[in-house]
């Protein structure tokens, strides 16, 4: 809440027909008779009483561009505060700025805020008793709302021109002081207002501003924050076309629609003073404020465009889960006092709490993010999974078939290895190719060559002449595990010298995810014909011919050239 300490508004009191006490800082005029604070009230214009103790917040983003990962976090936190306390979450479109808001940008907002499941309550295509919901339609509130301001002599009109407010900076500026309004129109006579109206001289709504004092606000997050009204100046707020100003609509919107909690960034915390001022000129009861420090980039700078995507879409179309991209949001600033780092939706609502959000900026690390996603995907029931792979395989053209058991024994081996659903391709790509001679020819596969690899190789291929591997793959894991066993008897070989190469000359990788299950996949991969052309997939009988036909002794040799598959050349 906030308070005016040491200024004649101290005393006011939100009560209808009592004089405002600093009517006696200026001279009395006419039209200023009857300086007093309007009363809110439900026959204030737009102004709905609503029930004592409802938590309601609102978000209210401008729809001049996509939305950036710290709004989307504001909107989260309004949410989850909402649903805590069993409030409502509302949204509300402010674009008033009409040169810059589009309609496309509005709906890629509401697009991207349902992704992530945060349903409001009341606003654009909800509805609800405290619309409309757009600024662009609540102007004749607005004005209305200036006029009693403007009647109260709360506000004034001006009319100083561009050059004279340009004028009036640069003697500030000259001067060391800080560029406000001088206050020229503030005093003056009703002939003289009167005189410039006859001219159609073009004029602003100016808000009086205190001279002295100090305006304290208790920030939920901040602690106490307060401003001297000394360095504020009157400000507009109905600009010479008959538009509002931000600070004054935003002022009207969340009284007129009963918001009880304004939660938002932290850059939008000097804008508290001057709606604060207009709270208490308009009667209105003030909302709670809670100030969300900003997300950073790593070098500690704000977050932009430079480092890379910034907005929500941009991360849905990388592929990001809205369960990975929630819960990452969540821990940009807030914890629950544990190590726990993973929450659904429906976890952070039961554990927020606005006390446990910090001050400090937040460090955005794409790495942590693509973790936290990671974490969500292998979070998926079995069946989710495999089908948003299935689809990205097919969609890319990997495979020609979208089910299947080698699709979801695909799905299921690779799983750890899959942090993004994009991820999927390179994954299964991998495990198709076969780069063999880049393996033996690299200087992790020379001691694997060098521990007689040529003999095992021979070995193998004589196990497939005589059709033992084929047998033991058609019989799947059981098979497998007994064919290993007896050709580490007939090799006399255990261990790591017995599956590295078998690896190495199967797979033609020295890493990878479970051999037994690799080789095995491969096996069906190669008979049942899902396989898409352009994967690069190279069968398990075309690596036994690049087997029979390398010279091994050129190999072993250490001036041995980098060499490449056949079947990389050839791509």
């Amino acid at each position: 809440m906030a308070s005016l300490i040491g200024s004649p508004w101290m005393r006011i009191r939100a009560l209808p027909d009592i004089s405002s006490p600093f009517i006696r800082h200026f001279k009395p005029l006419p039209l200023r008779r009857n300086f007093c604070i309007i009363a809110a009230s439900i026959s204030s214009p737009g102004f709905r009483k609503k029930d004592e103790g409802e938590v309601r917040v609102r978000f209210a983003p401008s729809p001049t561009g996509n939305l950036h990962v710290g709004g989307a976090r504001t909107a989260l936190f309004n949410y989850l505060f909402a649903r805590s306390k069993g409030g409502k979450f509302v949204l509300r479109i402010e674009d008033t700025d009409l040169e810059r808001s589009t309609k496309e940008s509005e709906e890629a907002v509401l697009r991207d805020l349902a992704w992530l499941g945060l349903e409001w309550d009341e606003g654009p295509g909800a509805g609800g008793e405290y619309g409309p919901y757009r600024q662009s339609e609540r102007n004749v509130m607005y004005k209305q709302y200036a006029e009693n301001l403007l009647n109260s002599g709360h506000a004034y009109r001006c009319f100083c021109s561009n050059e004279e407010l340009e004028k009036m900076k640069d003697i500030a500026k000259l001067k060391n002081l800080p560029p406000v309004y001088t206050g020229k129109w503030a005093s003056a006579t009703d002939d003289e207002v009167q005189e410039e109206l006859s001219k159609g001289t073009p004029y602003t709504y100016r808000f009086r501003v205190p001279k002295n004092g100090v305006l304290k606000v208790n920030d939920l997050i901040r602690g106490e924050v307060s401003w001297g009204l000394n360095t504020l100046g009157d400000f507009v707020i109905m600009r010479s076309n008959g538009q509002p100003v931000y600070n004054f609509c935003v002022t009207v919107d969340d009284a007129t629609m009963s918001i009880s909690h304004v939660i938002r960034a932290e850059e939008h915390l000097p804008n508290t003073l001057r709606q604060a001022l207009i709270y208490k000129a308009l009667g209105f009861p003030m909302p709670k404020f809670a100030h969300v420090s900003l997300i950073l980039a790593p070098d500690r700078s704000k977050l932009s465009k430079r480092h890379g995507a910034t907005s929500v879409g941009q991360f849905r179309e990388m592929g990001y889960l809205p369960e990975g991209m929630v819960n990452y949001l969540a821990l940009l600033g807030w914890g629950d006092g544990t190590e726990n780092e993973y929450f659904t939706l429906q976890q952070l609502v039961d554990k927020f709490t606005i006390d446990r959000v910090n001050k400090s900026g937040a460090i955005f690390d794409i790495t942590k993010l693509r973790w936290m996603n990671g974490q969500h995907l292998k979070a998926l029931p079995s069946g989710d999974f495999v089908k948003l792979l299935a689809q990205r395989w097919k969609t890319t053209g990997v495979l020609t078939e979208s089910e299947g058991e080698f699709v979801n024994e695909a799905a299921e081996l690779l799983k750890d290895g899959i942090d993004l659903v994009p991820d999927a391709d390179k994954a299964l790509t991998n495990l198709l190719s076969y780069p063999l001679f880049a393996t033996l020819a690299s200087p992790e596969g020379k001691p694997v060559l060098e521990d007689k690899l040529s003999e095992v190789a021979t070995s193998l291929l004589a196990a497939y002449d005589s059709g033992e591997l084929g047998v033991a793959l058609e019989e799947g894991h059981a098979g497998w595990k007994n064919w290993v066993k007896s050709f580490g008897k007939s090799t006399k070989r255990k261990g790591k010298s017995l599956f590295m190469p078998l690896r190495v000359l199967l797979t033609g990788k020295l890493h990878g995810p479970d051999m037994s299950s690799s080789i095995i996949l491969l096996h069906k991969a190669g008979s049942c014909g899902v396989v898409a052309p352009e994967a690069g997939f190279v069968t398990l009988d075309e690596r036994i011919k690049m087997l029979r036909e390398i010279d091994w002794e050129a190999f072993n040799k250490e001036d041995q050239p980098t060499l490449e598959s056949p079947s990389a050349t050839t791509a």
